[in-house]
Parts: structure tokens; sequence; C-alpha cells
């Protein structure tokens, strides 16, 4: 199915999302579709945009008979955001002072009244049009994201280097190919994102969070192919932000699968320590030093075994009755 099919196809494929879907499994959740969304826009300074995003919104949903609500966060803006915002139909949130991207969302999904969110930015970057494609998608899956891979992608090309090695990274650690790490264009149910949300950052890497820990949780997730588009405006990421990408997705990663992480260091430091004992054997003048590192692989595994074991325990816990 594609954005321009006729509005009446998109329609009849979301009439799918009305039956009641059940995950069953070890870990997994029961969870419920429904076609009424709230949309939740965060918007930092985005007073040239984010008027003619919330009406476009609008208008693709309510085209496709999407009952919907539209709220926008403004995460402290110092322009005027907010009263752009307030020209639409939208339900303004203000923040007294800039909390972050992920912040923004939370406050979002917590005051949303539709058990499924949508998600996308203020700045115009990805295409409204294909919310309805993605609603229709989520009536099987938990989350629908709107990977950035289709046509015309506008990534600047000094985060491209940065963006390949944490997608690469990620790819490992969950045995998973993932199209699109963070895409901010995504439909969620709303009980999986407060099933993360203390653990959720505040920061731009929220969507890199509850990418991970879905997958890893045996969510069900989908990639949908979407256009990315030059921004209105100017970007609010940092280069400093793929460091911080970097220790979030070891930090994820070390509390859903540590495993993943700890057996490649158990590895290497048994490495070091059997080739330093050879050589020591060769010269005839054994040291400490080659038992030390091979007591460390040793230790690290044993630490690697334990933290999976918790992981386990904790996958089971928070699971609710099937």
């Amino acid at each position: 199915m594609t954005a321009g099919e006729p509005v009446a196809t998109v329609t009849a494929t979301l009439a799918r999302a009305l039956e009641p879907q059940v995950k069953r499994g070890p870990g997994e959740r029961r969870t419920e579709a429904s076609t009424n969304v709230t949309v939740v826009i965060p918007a930092y300074n985005e007073e040239r945009g984010v008027a003619e995003v919330v009406r476009h919104v609008g208008e693709v949903l309510a085209a496709a008979g999407i009952a919907h609500e539209i709220l926008v966060v403004d995460d402290g803006s110092q322009d005027g955001t907010a009263a752009a915002a307030r020209t639409t139909t939208a339900h303004v949130i203000q923040h007294g002072a800039n909390r972050g991207y992920g912040a923004a969302l939370k406050t979002g999904i917590r005051a949303a009244r539709h058990p499924m969110i949508c998600i996308t930015d203020a700045d115009s970057t990805y295409p409204s049009e294909q919310l309805p494609r993605l609603i229709a998608e989520a009536a099987d899956a938990d989350m629908v994201v709107g990977a950035r891979t289709s046509g015309a992608v506008h990534i600047p090309l000094l985060r491209k280097p940065a963006k390949w090695f944490l997608n690469t990274l990620a790819n490992y650690l969950t045995d998973t190919r993932i199209p699109d790490l963070n895409s901010g264009l995504r439909v969620m149910r709303r009980a999986m994102v407060l099933e993360y949300v203390d653990i959720l950052p505040d920061r731009f890497s929220f969507t890199t969070t509850i990418t991970l820990a879905g997958l890893c949780d045996g969510y069900r997730l989908k990639f949908i192919p979407v256009e990315y588009r030059r921004r209105v405006g100017k970007s609010k990421i940092k280069p400093v932000e793929a460091l911080n990408f970097l220790i979030l997705i070891l930090r994820t990663m070390t509390y859903f699968r540590p495993l993943r992480i700890l057996l490649p260091v158990a590895f290497g430091l048994f490495l070091i320590g059997a080739t330093k004992f050879v050589i020591d054997w060769f010269y005839s003048r054994l040291s400490g030093t080659s038992v030390l590192f091979l007591l460390a692989s040793l230790n690290t595994v044993f630490f690697g075994v334990l933290a999976d074991m918790l992981c386990f325990v904790r996958r089971h816990r928070t699971a609710p009755p099937q």
C-alpha cells in the first residue's frame, strides 16, 4: 500500500486495527489496537513550521477517517512556538524551561487520551501523509517506525559516519537489522512506552532507547520506508550527541542483553592473558600479569551470566498473566 492509494483503501485497511491483538509467548505482552490516536509533536523554537505541520497532520488524519487529538509540547521555546501552535486545533502543553526532546515526548504521552500514539517533528522533515499507512500497519504490531530509507532522504553529510557506526553496533547488540534506529516518525502503543518510561532519556536518544528496548523484549516492530526532507529552521542536534548515542546504546544493551557486551570483553581479556602467558613461558619468566588477565576474563564471564539471569527475571516479572 502506498501513500497515493485512495483514502477509502487506507480506511478499509485501518478496520483491522479495531480487532484486539494478543501477544503470546515468554516475555510478550497483551496489547489492543485502536484507530483512535494521539499525535504528539515536540517543539523547541519551531514557530516557523509548527502550525503548518499541525494543520497537515490534522487534514491527513481527517481525510482517512481517523479519530485523533494533536498535542504540541512546547519545550521551553524562546520564540513564538506556543502562540503559533495555538492558532491551530492542537492542544498546547508548555514546559517552563527546555527539558529535552525525550522529556517533551514523555509529557505528551502521559497526557494522551488514546492508547495509540503517533509522534512526528515540528520541522516538516517527516511526511505526515504517511501516518494513515503507519497506523494501518500497527494493527498487528506494537510499534511502526517510519524508516528514512525511501526516495529523497536528506541526512547531513557530517552525521552519516556516526549514524552508520551506531546502527552497526545496534544491529550487533540486538541481533537484528535495524533500518532506522532513531526515526522521529513512528506509531506505538502507549502502554508499551509507559512500561519503559523510567529508563527513557530526556534528550534525543529517546527514540533509540525505545527501539532497542522493544526489540530486546520481543515486541513486534515494523519498519516502513519513508522520505526524509530538509527541515524548516535550524537543527537542534549537536555533534556531541553522537557520543551520547554511543553511551546510550551500550548502557541500554547492558540493561537488556549484557552478554552481548561482556562476552567479547571477556574474550579480549582472555586473549591478552593467554598471549602474555605464552610469551612468558617462551622466555622462562612467568609473571602474575597473565594470571591477572585470565582471572579478569573469568570474572567478566561470571558477572555477565549473573546479569543475564537478572534480565531474564525482570522480563518475566514485568510480563502480565497471559
